[in-house]
Parts: C-alpha cells; sequence; structure tokens
C-alpha cells in the first residue's frame, strides 16, 4: 500500500516536472500596457527587457527590486547604455530584497504605496512561476499582474532546482506559511 502511494506521488512529480520543463512561460504582447513594470535582479536579459518596456511607454515607472545596496543608479545607467535621467525620473531601485520571496514583499509594499492598478512582471522564463506564486500572494488583490517571461535556456539542472522550489512554495501557501 505504501509503495503504490509513493508510485502514485513520484508519478505526478514526474508530470508536473515534465510540464514545467516544456511549458515554459512566454513573453507578454508587445502591445500590453500596464502602470508599471517591476524586475527581479539576477539573471540574463531581464532588465534590459524592463527598460525595452519602459522606453516604448508600455508602462510609466520601473521597480528593479533585488539591487544590491552598493550600486548606485549612474553605475546602472552607464551599465545598460542608458541616460541618467531615465534613471531619474522613471526608476525605483529596491535595495531591500534578498530572495524571490522578499522580492515579492518588496514589490507589493512599492506597488501598493504608488496606487498601482497593475504590474509587468519580468524575470526568467524558467523563475517566472514562482516569482508569480510569490507575487499573488504578497500583493493586493485589486492590483492585476502580467507575466513577462524572458526566454532562456536552462539547464536541466536549474529546471529541477526550481521546478522543486516551485512545489515547496506551494505546499507552504498550502499550509498557511
Amino acid at each position: 500500500m505504501i509503495l503504490r502511494i509513493l508510485s502514485f506521488l513520484l508519478l505526478l512529480w514526474i508530470i508536473g516536472f515534465a510540464w514545467f520543463a516544456i511549458d515554459l512561460p512566454q513573453a507578454a504582447s508587445d502591445s500590453a500596457v500596464t502602470d508599471s513594470v517591476v524586475v527581479l535582479t539576477g539573471g540574463a536579459g531581464r532588465i534590459d527587457r524592463a527598460l525595452e518596456i519602459l522606453e516604448a511607454d508600455k508602462a510609466e515607472r520601473l521597480l528593479i527590486s533585488g539591487v544590491d545596496r552598493d550600486v548606485k543608479p549612474p553605475e546602472l545607467a552607464a551599465e545598460y547604455e542608458r541616460p541618467d535621467e531615465l534613471f531619474a525620473c522613471c526608476i525605483d531601485l529596491g535595495f531591500q530584497a534578498v530572495d524571490t520571496r522578499s522580492n515579492a514583499l518588496e514589490i507589493a509594499r512599492w506597488a501598493a504605496r504608488r496606487e498601482e492598478k497593475s504590474v509587468r512582471l519580468v524575470t526568467s522564463d524558467w523563475h517566472m512561476r514562482r516569482a508569480r506564486l510569490e507575487l499573488e500572494r504578497a500583493m493586493p488583490l485589486e492590483i492585476s499582474i502580467l507575466s513577462d517571461a524572458v526566454q532562456t535556456k536552462p539547464s536541466l539542472g536549474t529546471l529541477f532546482k526550481e521546478y522543486n522550489k516551485y512545489l515547496m512554495r506551494h505546499l507552504a501557501a498550502l499550509a498557511g506559511v
């Protein structure tokens, strides 16, 4: 009996992992407009994508969450070859977050303080599901979230780790943690 239950759970895990790895989230439509765009640091192409959205007037403001405390706006402007004025007028840096969960809390506080109605979440395709799960749990219900995944070529190891983190966060959410 226990072997059957464990076999069934393993089969569910395998099917779930296959879905997770094969059906990665996609980029949002380029025509989509939100009040703001929020991006989680930590992956190639994420900040570039968020800046493109901001510059295309698809959002009025950008929050870069999880920035190292030693980073200054002029340094980011130089690194991403954007004018200092863009960072001064339209970009906020979040220094509080150290992981996905604290990214979500930082973003939710920022969006609520700004009275946003919609945000576009930018992160890597393999990371989007967990980031969105965390953000949905932290964000006020009246703020809608648009997922905009940066396409990557994640390794099997990256997918394996992320899928297990995603499952654990789902279980924690079900347990009320």
